[in-house]
């Protein structure tokens, strides 16, 4: 199983910003943790980081892994766009989040993603990710 691992806006912050939320871990070393877990799975990552949510909706529909794993930060809020990519890309995405988006301001407890992604994990830092490839791993049996 190939799965590609999407992090989105202000993810490249990670080890610069509010350390009490997000933690220490910069998005180079949460990588290399994620694919660590995963190769254990025999699965095969490959990440990728963009702030742009045109740039993210086109690597979301237009790619050659088996399954995603997605943390679009801010615009799993909000973006319908990146909605209708997920919708439309016809592989099993699984939404993450590092912190627990029920406990935080207001807006981050609206999810546009709910219905079209087949599973959300949020509030465990890095576990949410090993949760997603789990998830993957046992119900979505791709080569």
């Amino acid at each position: 199983m190939k799965i590609l691992i999407i992090n989105g806006v202000n993810l490249d912050m990670l080890g610069k910003r509010d350390a009490a939320v997000y933690g220490t871990d910069t998005l180079k070393e949460l990588n290399k943790k994620i694919a660590a877990y995963a190769r254990r799975r025999s699965i095969k990552t490959k990440f990728l980081q963009h702030s742009c949510e045109g740039v993210l909706a086109k690597i979301i529909t237009h790619n050659t892994a088996d399954a995603l794993i997605l943390n679009a930060g801010a615009y799993s809020h909000y973006s319908y766009a990146l909605r209708d990519a997920i919708e439309c890309c016809n592989k099993p995405v699984v939404e993450v989040h590092l912190t627990d988006i029920t406990k935080r301001e207001d807006f981050r407890k609206n999810r546009v993603f709910d219905g079209v992604v087949a599973a959300c994990y949020f509030g465990k830092g890095i576990n949410s990710y090993f949760d997603a490839i789990d998830f993957l791993s046992q119900n979505c049996k791709l080569d």
